[in-house]
């Protein structure tokens, strides 16, 4: 992209601070940003209570998801990438509430999840530290397994769905 995707403007609002606000909107009490320590924006940013970074370097996102588990108070995390200017509250809150104590929600089309669109439970987090133990770090394998086990329930994304889901990773993207 040439610039930090965190930063490109949705109307006049960065990312970051649209994703921040959409997790409000969706009734998040807490609001975590998990950022690595050279994106100078990410120590500025206001409205967070707590800017968090990996443990572990090059692990992808599941560094920032077990990141999230760890540092949070309540009993569900909803994660939301920063790069789905489409992503409404509703999907979010569509998550919470198929929800329980103990299980998350997850979207899936076909035999693929959307993992930076769901909700982990707090009970996760021992399960996504043995896969950062191990080496895997695929949020595909790790839904899985965790569906699997009852950890995640799945949720069809309906094909009118589907456009929230675009995240941008070429400037063509932003078209």
């Amino acid at each position: 992209m040439g610039v930090d995707k965190a930063t490109l403007m949705v109307g006049d609002v960065p990312l970051w601070r649209r994703q921040r606000d959409l997790l409000r909107a969706a009734g998040a009490d807490e609001v975590l940003l998990s950022a690595r320590p050279e994106q100078a924006w990410a120590m500025a940013a206001d409205g967070f209570q707590a800017v968090l970074h990996d443990r572990f370097a090059d692990c992808g996102p599941i560094g920032g998801v077990c990141a999230g588990l760890e540092r949070m108070t309540g009993t569900h995390l909803a994660v939301v990438a920063v790069d789905l200017p489409q992503l409404p509250s509703a999907w979010l809150q569509r998550l919470v509430r198929g929800s329980s104590a103990g299980s998350g929600c997850v979207g899936v089309r076909g035999d693929v999840f959307e993992p930076l669109a769901v909700v982990y439970p707090r009970e996760a987090k021992s399960f996504v530290w043995e896969r950062l133990a191990r080496g895997d770090y695929s949020l595909q394998s790790l839904l899985r397994a965790a569906v699997e086990q009852g950890l995640m329930m799945p949720v069809p994304i309906a094909r009118a769905e589907e456009p929230w889901f675009a995240n941008w990773n070429a400037p063509a993207d932003l078209r």
